[in-house]
């Protein structure tokens, strides 16, 4: 097949674009050709993706330039497979086609106009549907721009409401969780629509498992926004009475802020920030490693790093948000914290630190759970029949 992605970015960045990449490159080495229609460059990783997306069609200003236009009708693409991608004219130019359509929703961004489905101020979690609640009392008409330089943007709640109607024409949806697939129902998407595929990253060396290391490792990786609550991680571990060093990958625009609140912590000599790195690099850190965190307070829509962990045998502390406990299990693999309780964080984190034990054997349920439930291969096998039977049978691409 020939299937043409479809991102709003080129490179490294979050999870999407790691697993944008990991499944290009699966697929084009199990015989298919992938292409790929995207967005800005983000200057990270981009010469990994250059290898594996021969065919590549840059959009000019968030927009369809009349280059992308011809170069996608000239790939001829059997499927198109849409990650993150809110332009609505490339959207109706996109359902235009006469290929089928399928949508891997990653996140929030496509049913919450703040995209991230909590309040930037409380941080409460929203459990409504899009609706005008949006506008009054929830204020979302306004957001902050990380891309211009005023830091403020209007954000169009019709526009968004047209975003959902174009999306609900597409083939197929698929999301990681049910907690995922419930948001969706709740936003009135046809059930039969919805599939869940979890977005398994790769497996590494089966060989790799931590040493759990009187050294107290932890480690944190992920992007450091304000939703993944990487200041909350540093409030907790401001709390964890036992020696520790925790290292912290990834990067972001909450990250200076986070730098600072770990100095005024104490926590300088114990907390560093290491950046965007490598996968073979952080995979050198998580050997040496006791525990991982994740510290999201956003609803997580899955959290793929969690799993990332236990195939190295390492045991999780997550907050319970969103979608993590379908994958954590408390007191299995792992501790699910109640959301927000910093210092109940900080006990579980110092549970494992002091009992290595425990923490190798939770490790070990994970990465049995991992290897039985989240093949990265049985992953890319159910995505190659869903294209297929896409292929097949087109039908459902041009609902109106």
């Amino acid at each position: 097949m020939r299937i043409l992605f479809v991102h709003e970015k080129f490179g490294a960045f979050g999870g999407a674009e790691a697993n944008i990449l990991a499944t290009a490159t699966e697929l084009k080495g199990r015989g298919h050709v992938v292409g790929i229609l995207h967005g800005q460059y983000t200057a990270k990783g981009e010469v990994a993706w250059g290898k594996t997306f021969q065919h590549r069609f840059p959009l000019q200003n968030g927009s369809v330039s009349a280059t992308g236009l011809a170069g996608c009708k000239q790939f001829q693409p059997d499927v198109i497979y849409v990650h993150k991608l809110t332009d609505l004219g490339v959207l109706e130019h996109l359902l235009r086609s006469d290929n089928p359509i399928i949508r891997m929703v990653h996140d929030h961004d496509l049913y919450c106009m703040r995209s991230y489905k909590y309040n930037y101020f409380t941080r409460h979690i929203c459990e409504r549907a899009l609706s005008p609640y949006c506008m009054v009392p929830c204020g979302a008409f306004i957001a902050r721009d990380h891309e211009g330089g005023f830091p403020l943007k209007w954000v169009s709640y019709t526009a968004k409401i047209r975003e959902l109607d174009l999306n609900r024409r597409f083939h197929r949806l698929l999301v990681a969780t049910q907690f995922m697939k419930d948001e969706l129902l709740r936003n009135r998407f046809d059930p039969n629509q919805i599939e869940i595929h979890a977005p398994v990253p790769p497996e590494g060396d089966p060989s790799w498992e931590s040493s759990f290391s009187d050294r107290n490792n932890i480690v944190y990786a992920g992007q450091i926004i304000r939703g993944k609550g990487v200041d909350v991680l540093l409030e907790s571990l401001a709390q964890v009475r036992v020696p520790f060093t925790c290292f912290i990958f990834g990067d972001g625009d909450h990250r200076e802020y986070c730098e600072r609140l770990s100095r005024e912590l104490g926590l300088a000599n114990r907390v560093f920030f290491k950046g965007h790195v490598s996968p073979d690099e952080i995979a050198g850190f998580y050997r040496e490693c006791s525990v991982v965190a994740v510290s999201s307070v956003w609803p997580e829509p899955f959290g793929a790093v969690g799993l990332e962990a236990m195939r190295f045998g390492l045991p999780v502390v997550a907050f319970d948000a969103g979608g993590i406990r379908e994958w954590l299990t408390d007191r299995h693999n792992g501790f699910l914290v109640p959301w927000m309780d910093r210092a109940a964080f900080a006990a579980r984190v110092e549970e494992l630190l002091n009992d290595k034990a425990q923490a190798r054997q939770m490790g070990e349920r994970g990465r049995q759970l991992v290897a039985e439930q989240y093949r990265f291969s049985d992953y890319i096998s159910r995505l190659e029949k869903l294209f297929a039977r896409a292929v097949k049978n087109p039908a459902l691409a041009a609902m109106a």
